[in-house]
């Protein structure tokens, strides 16, 4: 599976994957829906055949891309042999287009066709399914949207795509984890429990008020996936993009995985991240840059010559590793081992990365205007690996109180981690922005979903947008299915 595109090569590349034109809004005004499908297809994993889902495009590959000024004209049928839902993640549709199930819309039934139209956000941004064990499944895919920028900027478009994976069906594992069976980081040190008000404090004698989240014990992974792919394949035989000499790349990276974070190392190439969930930042420099599940990482590399460039998703506080190679016409390709010498550390646990990030300020980004909150929730996070519940609000989905607000009303939400493991939250239907970090004020990065380490707090703002029910949910599969969701319900 191949995501390569080039500023030349790209209009034909694109007409294959998207249908597109390189007139897009008379596209818009004259072209037929773009065709995806809700399909299977097989993987070569180790040298062992894998079926698994995916979201097919006209010309077979996964995903779509879309031009400047083009519609999100899609027509979505269903050939699973079960139901289904597709989340435009990132997105902002019409609340009866979001992509959850009987919000408002029912499951999609197998051989059913439903139809969307709306003006997408530009940027990197992904589809999936919202039933758990199929996007554990691998029922997920890239939905990129380019900007003027993008076609006009010399640089070569690559995507980078992350799943984890397990041969036994999704269903199994989730069992296993959410009965409190799976191999986990934490094994040997003491239960934390659920005090009922969504705070999960650890009861071996430490004192919380006293120590920073760093001092204490973390789950980190809470099961052992086979594999970690990025773009459907391993480093047993990863994908090897075809770059020039000196090239200038934007890697476009997301992290489709339903329970891993992962540190992204750029090794011998420095790069520039210059955005974060579709949005423009101002320029970081640097070789790391890590994602939660959910997120997206904008990287512009700058190739120094001839060769071969991996570029390498680790595995949070593990040693397994994924990536692809940037390799130059006749460059030789070493290879990479699939575990690295050394563990990686544990993702943003002092959320220094997040802290680090502003909006941009080009003409074109995106911008609160100055005001005051009409409106401020506070939203505890918590739970515990055993019995394995994960609450907001002290709630599980269905017996939850819905966050309300207003349309129009600028609102902050204010996340606390009072659990003991990593929650990245993800909200439909809305971009915020990230204005305070552990009590720091800043002018955050715009985003659709944060990650929360445990004892962390951010503030993020938005104004409410349309009135209806908007999922606010973890994007760990798990602790989603396990409760971790909740509601904002805007009213007019």
């Amino acid at each position: 599976m191949k995501y390569d595109f080039s500023r030349r090569g790209f209009l034909a590349a694109s007409a294959a994957m998207a249908a597109t034109t390189a007139l897009p809004r008379m596209a818009f005004a004259q072209g037929a829906p773009l065709a995806l499908e809700a399909t299977t297809r097989v993987l070569d994993i180790g040298g062992r055949a894998a079926t698994v889902m995916g979201l097919h495009n006209a010309s077979g590959g996964q995903g779509l891309v879309l031009d400047p000024g083009a519609r999100f004209r899609v027509d979505l049928t269903n050939r699973l042999a079960e139901a289904t839902i597709i989340h435009w993640h990132g997105q902002v549709p019409p609340n009866v287009q979001d992509g959850v199930p009987n919000l408002p819309m029912p499951l999609l039934q197998p051989g059913e066709a439903r139809s969307y139209d709306y003006a997408p956000l530009p940027g990197t941004h992904w589809m999936h399914s919202h039933v758990p064990v199929q996007e554990m499944s691998l029922l997920a895919a890239p939905l990129i949207v380019r900007s003027p920028a993008d076609v006009a900027a010399d640089r070569q478009e690559v995507v980078m795509f992350l799943h984890d994976f397990a041969f036994r069906p999704a269903q199994e594992v989730l069992a296993e984890i959410t009965g409190g069976s799976a191999p986990h980081d934490a094994d040997d040190q003491d239960q934390t429990k659920d005090t009922g008000s969504g705070m999960a404090m650890n009861m071996g004698g430490m004192n919380m008020a006293n120590m920073g989240a760093d001092k204490m014990e973390m789950d980190l992974n809470d099961f052992d996936f086979d594999a970690y792919l990025a773009n459907d394949r391993t480093l047993a035989d990863p994908e090897v993009v075809a770059v020039e000499r000196k090239g200038r790349i934007l890697l476009r990276i997301v992290n489709a995985a339903a329970a891993t974070s992962f540190w992204i190392d750029t090794g011998a190439v420095p790069a520039r991240l210059v955005a974060v969930d579709g949005h423009a930042i101002a320029p970081q420099s640097g070789t790391r840059f890590g994602l939660a599940m959910a997120q997206r990482l904008d990287l512009e590399l700058d190739l120094p010559g001839t060769g071969a460039f991996p570029v390498l998703a680790l595995r949070e506080g593990a040693r397994e590793r994924t990536g692809l190679v940037l390799a130059t016409p006749g460059a030789e390709i070493s290879r990479i081992a699939e575990r690295a010498e050394e563990e990686s550390g544990a993702f943003d646990i002092d959320l220094a990365q997040e802290a680090s990030l502003r909006a941009a300020t080009t003409p074109d980004a995106l911008a609160l205007a100055p005001r005051a909150a009409d409106r401020s929730h506070m939203i505890m996070l918590g739970g515990a690996m055993d019995p394995y519940r994960w609450t907001i609000n002290g709630q599980i989905w269905g017996e939850h109180t819905p966050i309300a607000a207003r349309s129009g009303e600028r609102v902050h939400l204010t996340f606390h981690n009072m659990s003991m493991m990593g929650h990245p939250m993800h909200l439909h239907g809305h971009v915020f922005q990230v204005v305070n970090v552990n009590g720091l004020a800043i002018n955050g990065a715009f985003r659709d979903t944060i990650y929360m380490p445990p004892m962390a707090m951010v503030t993020v703002a938005l104004d409410a947008g349309e009135a209806a029910r908007w999922m606010l949910h973890c994007h760990h599969m798990p602790h989603l299915s396990s409760g971790m969701m909740t509601e904002f319900a805007v009213t007019a």
